[in-house]
């Protein structure tokens, strides 16, 4: 990769142009950036053959930090964002996709990992549980728009405050992938008494624990901010943002709870302390900003492995196209109607929220997180990201494509 540096910084230059000419190119075309920025790096990766391979497993711990930071700064962003405030029968769609369509789709892909890719039982639980999340750097362009903007309809709230959940209430299930095969590698099964430890320490424990973190140190750092004796207007915003971010994930790791839930937590309490100021408006501006150069880099790499898996010949059987359109066309959508039946919500926006789990990022980090612990087998690690890479590139160009459809479908009409 140093051989080609330059040549690098270039592809990266015309990346972050792509950036900044989308809202020009999306008026002609009707594509996503993301869209936009995987067809370049694909391009690039077919057509440059001196290039080394960038093998994901030879590459995942690179993979692992650098997706963390992209869903870090997302997080921050999209709890800043929001303008609802917290109130159950607000909150109730949201609270009923993760408790009810996330575990649908974890149980049925892992299901079809298990016996279409004869996968063992941990990485076929790895492979439900990072796909499970809606992805919070990809769905932006679905999300609400900035603090105090209006325009937060029903479907744009659920999508954004599931995206700045779910992520975190993906690692139970991605430590219970990783505790199978633990147990599986030390000759044992994973007995009724390792389930009540995992479900009492990474459910309970961790989930609370993030979620206090979140609420302290969002709370602290607004008084902070907008205490009397500060004045937020010469604060610069990026070090706000930077330091909400380092300190809920920070102390929520360090006191083994999930730092991914506190993030969103911290920003959601932040912005709800004088939710009204104009201050939150700069915040989310720098956020959206770094998120955006941060998410182009990614996509572009992701971009690039696909054009040279494409281009080295790897074989992609039907299996994987066929439940990849299974799990985007059917499974989650039809989890998110069982979930959603019931609410005094029109069905356009019942389907829109039900179609719209995009997939993205966080899958990519999560994937290389587990595989990082050294507990699955290389066949079982390349057909995790075979699968995974399938799903995230269809759900890249299928809910591109779809998204502004389907939102133009539903109501427009305030959440309240």
């Amino acid at each position: 990769m140093i051989e080609n540096y330059n040549f690098v910084l270039l592809i990266g230059g015309v990346a972050f142009l792509l950036g900044a000419l989308f809202p020009i190119i999306s008026k002609r075309l009707p594509i996503s950036l993301p869209m936009l920025q995987v067809s370049f790096g694909m391009i690039v990766g077919y057509f440059w053959l001196t290039l080394s391979f960038l093998n994901p497993l030879e590459n995942s711990i690179v993979i692992e930090k650098v997706t963390e930071i992209v869903v870090l700064v997302s997080l921050v962003g999209a709890g800043i964002k929001i303008d609802t405030e917290l109130a159950w029968h607000l909150w109730r769609p949201t609270v009923r996709l993760l408790l009810i369509t996330m575990p649908i789709c974890i149980f049925a892909m892992a299901v079809l990992g298990y016996y279409t890719f004869g996968l063992t039982l941990g990485a076929a639980v790895l492979l439900g549980a990072v796909l499970a999340p809606t992805d919070p750097v990809l769905a932006a362009s679905i999300q609400v728009g900035p603090p105090n903007t209006g325009g937060e309809d029903t479907p744009r709230f659920t999508l954004t405050s599931e995206a700045g959940l779910n992520d975190g209430l993906a690692f139970p299930f991605v430590y219970l992938a990783i505790n199978i095969a633990e147990a599986y590698n030390d000759g044992q099964r994973f007995s009724a008494e390792m389930l009540w430890s995992w479900f009492t320490y990474e459910v309970l424990w961790k989930i609370l624990a993030g979620v206090a973190v979140g609420i302290v140190v969002g709370k602290v750092l607004a008084k902070v901010v907008f205490s009397k004796k500060s004045n937020e207007t010469s604060m610069s915003q990026g070090y706000v943002v930077i330091a909400l971010t380092l300190l809920a994930y920070g102390l929520a790791e360090y006191v083994h709870s999930y730092g991914f839930i506190a993030v969103f937590v911290a920003a959601f309490a932040f912005r709800r302390s004088e939710h009204k100021h104009s201050y939150h408006q700069k915040l989310h501006d720098f956020a959206e900003q770094s998120e955006g150069l941060l998410m182009s880099v990614v996509l572009v790499a992701f971009g690039m492995l696909i054009g040279q898996g494409l281009q080295s010949g790897i074989e992609l059987t039907w299996p994987v196209y066929i439940v990849s359109f299974v799990f985007l066309f059917l499974i989650r959508p039809i989890g998110g109607v069982i979930a959603l039946t019931g609410l005094n919500m029109h069905h356009t926006e019942k389907y829109a929220i039900s179609a719209l789990g995009i997939r993205g990022i966080g899958t990519l980090y999560y994937l290389s997180y587990a595989l990082n612990k050294d507990l699955f087998s290389e066949a079982d690690a390349t057909k995790l990201w075979v699968v995974c890479s399938i799903v995230i590139l269809t759900s890249i160009f299928i809910h591109g494509l779809s998204a502004p459809s389907l939102l133009k479908m539903t109501p427009n009409k305030p959440y309240n």
